[in-house]
């Protein structure tokens, strides 16, 4: 597929960027952007799907990892790091990596993406095995690290997934679960940080929110489970507690400094129904 098939990198609908004004920049950045909500709206049966897949391997001990690099690799690193903070899960629940490692989430690194290997390599480091899925993350779809990756995955019969942002793409042939998510040509030609990041980045918050929700790790609408690291976490666990039990402030300040855990004083006090 040649780059000038792919819809991520035609031609911008608006020319003469630089004459605009700030004002309408912003004006037609915020145009093209409200309309990808709107393009994910169309794929969520297909999201869905892969959802229902990811949290049936979840419950019998696999994992979620994401494999990306640039923008789509950062993207899956950030919601993959997000998980424990927010869901009080392992950091080897959901792992995102990029090509290039670590490092490049500051600093693009020369050539990692076009390494069609190292994929796997990163992947193996994990003892990724049947049990796990694993979605590729690449706009165009032809990034050779996450297409090696992939390819290598269903070798080992792990199940693939994929989000992208043109169609029939060299990655979505590759994998069992296909998601594209077609936005269009960016404001900036070819800057798939734009429109293209923003989808990606929606559908990974729905994937990992419905999938933690699917295992128990929220209560009513509440995270629960969310690690108290800070302050204006701990603030907001004494809140929910507040709201779930109806109590004073500062006898949920003392439980949650006993129990630790939000969902550890709700469910203790839904228990011994006595006000503990």
């Amino acid at each position: 597929m040649k780059n000038n098939k792919l819809t991520t990198e035609q031609s911008s609908r608006y020319n003469h960027l630089e004459k605009m004004s700030t004002l309408n920049l912003l004006k037609n950045i915020n145009q093209e952007d409200a309309t990808v909500a709107q393009i994910i709206q169309k794929e969520i049966p297909h999201i869905n799907n892969l959802v229902e897949i990811i949290v049936s391997k979840m419950k019998l001990g696999g994992r979620l990892f994401y494999i990306g690099a640039g923008t789509s690799g950062r993207l899956g690193v950030l919601d993959a790091s997000e998980c424990p903070p927010t869901f009080g899960v392992s950091d080897n629940w959901v792992i995102g990596l990029i090509a290039g490692g670590d490092g490049a989430l500051r600093k693009a690194v020369e050539n990692a993406e076009d390494n069609a290997e190292l994929a796997w390599e990163d992947l193996r480091k994990f003892n990724i095995c049947e049990k796990d899925v694993l979605i590729g993350i690449a706009a165009s779809g032809t990034t050779p690290y996450v297409i090696g990756g992939v390819k290598e995955a269903k070798k080992h019969k792990i199940i693939t997934a994929c989000i992208t942002c043109n169609k029939n793409t060299p990655l979505a042939k590759e994998v069992a679960h296909p998601l594209e998510i077609i936005v269009g040509p960016e404001f900036v030609t070819g800057s798939t940080r734009m429109k293209a990041g923003t989808a990606q980045k929606l559908v990974l918050n729905m994937i990992s929110t419905a999938t933690m929700i699917r295992l128990g790790r929220v209560l009513g609408n509440k995270m629960v489970d969310m690690q108290l690291s800070n302050k204006k976490l701990t603030n907001r666990g004494v809140k929910m507690i507040i709201d779930e039990l109806g109590i004073e402030k500062e006898t949920a300040k003392k439980l949650l400094h006993k129990y630790g855990s939000v969902r550890k004083v709700i469910t203790t006090h839904q228990i011994n129904n006595n006000g503990l």
